[in-house]
């Protein structure tokens, strides 16, 4: 695991320990010096300690931009508008005022999807590859914001081409398999399980205090049903593969690489002891020992979290099914590419 994956999973940790803690520990009302103390602490515990922990994890580490700080500080205020005092939970209110401007992103969010659907059903009916690799060579060299905002557009397409086989009936074939885990069947049924009932859970959580949200809150989470067979199918068939000169990496539908034939510096298959996870700019794809080494000549990005947690790399080991096929094609490719 990767260094930047385990301070995002630190991170995780404390704000999800700090946040039982304080709602265990926060007084009813404040009847005496003990319980101001205890809400003092909690306070800081809430608005100092997890700011600086995200902006240590997640943004330092991360390398991510300062304004997403307002998340946990957004975090923080709603958790203290719940479950504070009466006496100190009101300078918190303008949370509650949020549902109705909630509500209204959420429907917006809702009529956006729909269109999407039509229009990504639209644009995928003829592609032969995925979307996301189209914006990658379009904005490779160009503005960060303008690539980031084209895998966005892009997202929706990828989801259906690979979420239907009859869309990507014209995919260019596999030139190896990435041992992953969401290639599993065991692994795709788990998470359809899981989607439903998170779908039904947050209706019934939701409903008492507003049921239009309800209703959208679930469709929402419903609706990544599709995401989910999109990234078995994308994990089983289509994790390795050729798309004009470019080589695609896949690690499942989360993040991915798209690496021209000529920034490929070298391809082995030396095993290697001990893989450095704290080299930022080094990745390890697949689960089990690494079989095949790509050495870059210069960084490509490696974009993660559905491409808005961008990453450079100059190194990356796989673990593929056939080790010696993929670097017999990767250097027959670069051969053909430089001539």
């Amino acid at each position: 695991m990767r260094a930047t994956i385990k301070y995002r999973l630190v991170f995780l940790a404390l704000m999800v320990i700090s946040f039982v803690i304080g709602v265990h520990w926060t007084p009813e009302a404040l009847a005496s010096d003990t319980d101001k103390r205890a809400l003092y602490l909690i306070s800081v515990l809430y608005f100092v300690l997890l700011p600086l922990s995200y902006w240590y994890c997640i943004i330092k580490k991360g390398a991510q931009k300062l304004w997403k700080i307002i998340i946990v500080f957004s975090l923080s205020s709603l958790v203290a508008r719940l479950s504070f005092p009466a006496e100190v939970a009101h300078y918190f209110e303008f949370i509650a005022w949020l549902r109705y401007p909630i509500i209204a992103v959420l429907l917006v969010i809702e009529l956006y999807l729909i269109v999407s659907v039509v229009r990504g059903l639209f644009k995928v009916r003829k592609l032969k590859g995925d979307p996301r690799v189209g914006a990658v060579e379009t904005y490779r060299e160009g503005d960060e914001k303008s690539l980031t905002i084209a895998l966005i557009m892009a997202s929706e397409a990828t989801n259906w081409f690979y979420a239907i086989a009859w869309f990507s009936r014209n995919h260019p074939p596999a030139i190896a398999n990435i041992h992953l885990h969401s290639a599993s069947r065991w692994h795709v049924w788990l998470m359809l399980t899981g989607c439903i009932m998170a779908s039904c859970g947050s209706y019934f959580l939701l409903v008492s205090w507003s049921e239009w949200a309800a209703i959208i809150v679930s469709s929402i989470i419903g609706y990544t049903l599709m995401s989910m067979v999109a990234n078995h199918r994308l994990s089983r068939y289509y994790s390795l593969y050729f798309m004009r000169d470019n080589v695609v990496i896949n690690n499942s539908l989360w993040g991915f690489m798209v690496i021209n034939l000529t920034d490929i510096a070298d391809v082995t298959n030396q095993p290697l002891a001990k893989i450095d996870q704290d080299d930022s700019e080094t990745i390890s794809i697949g689960r089990g020992q690494s079989n095949v080494t790509i050495k870059l000549n210069r960084p490509v990005i490696y974009h993660g979290g559905m491409g808005q947690l961008p990453e450079p790399m100059t190194v990356i080991h796989l673990s593929v099914d056939e080790p010696q096929q993929l670097i017999n094609t990767l250097n027959s490719a670069r051969l053909l590419n430089a001539a």
